[in-house]
């Protein structure tokens, strides 16, 4: 029988501890058997290995850890740790849940080739622990939106005939990214209200974040450049990043 997507055994696994989590000091705790049993029940027969996989990676990468209190400090009671908890709080979106982070994120917009893989591999990096690499992916996603909108700015100047500003022809994408501020911010009237207010507060924080945590990664002065909460970070702004970016190209259309 094929194997189910890791990523989906993964979600049920997830959404199984959320559904079965004590809500209160009466409630039953939380045990490796009821929640391996009611996700076998829905990925079906042949897939004990999958899941056992994906059970064995939640612990491995600091989601999970054993033991229910110090009585009961040992399998099959279990506990979310801090990490866990985060990514329990929004689940349908976390990228500890790659398959509803990569749903939440094609409800907001389509992303082009190039930027829809390297965050596919920079969410499989963060799920596998390693941050470091995680960090440089989805630097490179974010700086292929910033690109992909510089394209769309320059082909319409040039369709309209306009000058094209000698920075937004730069390899650097810091200084790309300065220059599409410095290019919108020069046509504010063009914006509705929401779409400016959005642009002025989040365009230069947003890809500021995911810049420093890869220029940390690529350019490390220490053994430890990069952590779990700064590459969570990363990817939970990415969307709303990729929202901006798909709003900014959209009023292109509209420049006279």
């Amino acid at each position: 029988m094929a194997q189910p997507p890791t990523p989906g055994i993964r979600e049920l696994l997830l959404a199984e501890i959320k559904a079965q989590e004590p809500t209160g000091p009466i409630s039953a705790s939380l045990q490796q058997g009821s929640i391996l049993e009611a996700v076998a029940r829905k990925v079906g027969r042949g897939h004990d290995e999958a899941i056992l996989t994906q059970w064995s990676e939640l612990f491995r990468t600091g989601l999970l850890a054993w033991g229910m209190n110090l009585s009961n400090p040992n399998p099959p009671f279990f506990h979310l740790t801090e990490r866990g908890r985060k990514a329990l709080a929004h689940l349908t979106r976390d990228p500890s849940n790659p398959i509803g982070y990569l749903r939440h994120l094609a409800s907001i917009t389509r992303l082009t080739p190039v930027a829809d893989s390297y965050l596919r591999e920079g969410l499989e990096c963060y799920v596998a622990g390693l941050f470091k690499a995680s960090a440089v992916m989805i630097g490179a996603a974010a700086e292929s939106l910033i690109l992909s909108l510089r394209d769309e700015t320059v082909q319409r100047l040039t369709t309209l005939g306009a000058g094209v500003p000698k920075q937004l022809q730069d390899w650097r994408v810091k200084t790309v990214s300065a220059a599409l501020k410095v290019f919108f911010d020069g046509r504010k009237k063009d914006f509705d209200h929401q779409l400016w207010e959005a642009f002025e507060a989040n365009w230069a924080p947003l890809a500021l974040q995911i810049r420093s945590a890869r220029n940390d990664a690529g350019h490390p002065v220490n053994i430890d450049p990069v952590t779990a909460d700064s590459v969570h970070a990363s990817l939970l702004v990415f969307p709303e990043l990729a929202r901006l970016a798909k709003d900014l190209t959209s009023l292109l259309g509209s420049l006279k």
